[in-house]
């Protein structure tokens, strides 16, 4: 009995240690956005854009209202960048947050 305990264990363990790299990783992709967005943007402090795209994140599940805010402002910026685009941008940098991720 307690093999089929310790196996549920290791199961709940490596879902909790997945959701959180899976955490950290969009995290890490959002502040890539917000640096390449407002590098676009030409913003002074990209590090400050950065923190306002990551923050964004947490208005509602998924990645739209990540999209919304660049998207938004790269538009209302004038910056000529397609939806499209910034969706790309967004699986780019995904993959690049993900390996910068589990290097650490």
């Amino acid at each position: 009995m307690s093999g089929m305990s310790d196996r549920e264990k290791a199961f709940e363990n490596k879902f909790a240690h997945d959701q959180e790299l899976r955490f950290k990783a969009e995290a890490r992709r959002n502040k890539l956005l917000g640096l390449w967005a407002g590098g676009l943007l030409g913003k002074a402090d990209l590090d400050a854009y950065a923190k306002e795209v990551v923050a964004s994140d947490f208005e509602e599940a998924g990645d739209e209202d990540v999209f919304r805010k660049v998207s938004g402002d790269l538009k209302s910026g004038g910056v000529a960048v397609s939806d499209e685009e910034v969706r790309a941008k967004m699986q780019e940098l995904l993959a690049v947050a993900v390996a910068q991720v589990q290097a650490e």
